[in-house]
């Protein structure tokens, strides 16, 4: 295929050991690249999806989970953390990529956005105690409204921007409450699904105000995804795995050095602010629960 294109664009015809040479260079590149070191950097937010892509294996084409991390750095830029390639999306798979990403030396991780799939949350809780989970609104409020009847949908996804962008979580409990009493007996399934999932929905209310509408989503990997896609319905069907690592490491390779150069995703200065106030809070209880237990 590329022997093809280039001589078609430029009028030069590659051999298949050049094309190969390239590969293999560009194999050590991206293997480089994705293995990279951390050096104990701080990592708050963490946002992780996956897509799935067809690769030809064992004399068959076989449906396979591309796993991909992205991080907001203690600085507040944008970083592509890694990419995995896995026969689907488990826990197993999801386990492997945490502590890929613990062994390289990431720390600090206190947010982590995902769709509420039940192995990547296990392995969340298990690798990253202590981090809070988000549960994208995105992928939630599709849940609900396909659990609705078709005549409420569009009602329903009316109030549920209001409880997303309530100001606190006291706010957005009051109005989901308000909502599944309104709509308990008519889109029952819908309400159940709301009521289960609502509070890891609003975690990020617990953030401070200017951080929630980036992190209440995984928008920034499904925005990703297009960009692979895009360039995925090219190939169709990757060879073997190299292959698809191969072209997606590129992809994600280059938009990772885009965005070192850009400007800041997130302004971190009044998140530290935050975390301090947070610190100094708790070890004013535990002082004061100290005190309490003296006396008694």
């Amino acid at each position: 295929k590329v022997t093809k294109i280039t001589e078609e664009l430029c009028g030069v015809k590659f051999s298949k050991s050049t094309v190969s040479d390239i590969c293999v260079e560009l194999d050590a590149r991206i293997s480089a690249w994705k293995n990279r070191r951390f050096d104990d950097k701080k990592y708050p937010f963490i946002i992780v999806d996956a897509l799935v892509t067809d690769v030809r294996r064992d004399h068959a084409v076989r449906s396979t989970g591309v796993l991909i991390a992205y991080g907001v750095n203690e600085k507040g830029y944008r970083e592509i953390l890694g990419l995995w390639l896995e026969d689907s999306e488990t826990e197993l798979g999801w386990t492997t990529v945490f502590k890929e990403l613990k062994a390289r030396g990431i720390k600090g991780v206190d947010l982590v956005v995902s769709d509420a799939h039940t192995g990547l949350v296990n392995a969340l809780k298990k690798q990253f105690q202590g981090a809070q989970w988000q549960r994208c609104q995105t992928h939630f409020m599709r849940n609900i409204l396909g659990s609705s009847p078709r005549h409420r949908r569009k009602e329903i996804a009316g109030k549920l921007k209001l409880i997303f962008t309530a100001t606190d979580k006291e706010t957005a409990r009051k109005l989901s409450h308000e909502l599944i009493a309104d709509y308990e007996k008519t889109a029952s399934k819908a309400m159940e699904c709301l009521e289960s999932g609502l509070e890891n929905a609003l975690t990020v209310l617990g953030l401070p105000e200017r951080y929630r509408t980036r992190l209440r989503t995984t928008n920034l990997a499904e925005r990703m995804n297009e960009e692979i896609r895009r360039r995925e319905k090219v190939i169709r069907i990757f060879p073997n795995d190299d292959s698809a690592a191969r072209l997606i490491g590129a992809i994600l390779a280059e938009k990772h050095d885009e965005w070192q150069e850009g400007p800041r995703y997130l302004d971190m200065t009044e998140y530290w602010d935050f975390k301090m106030d947070e610190i100094e809070n708790k070890t004013k209880v535990n002082n004061d629960t100290n005190v309490v237990s003296i006396a008694d």
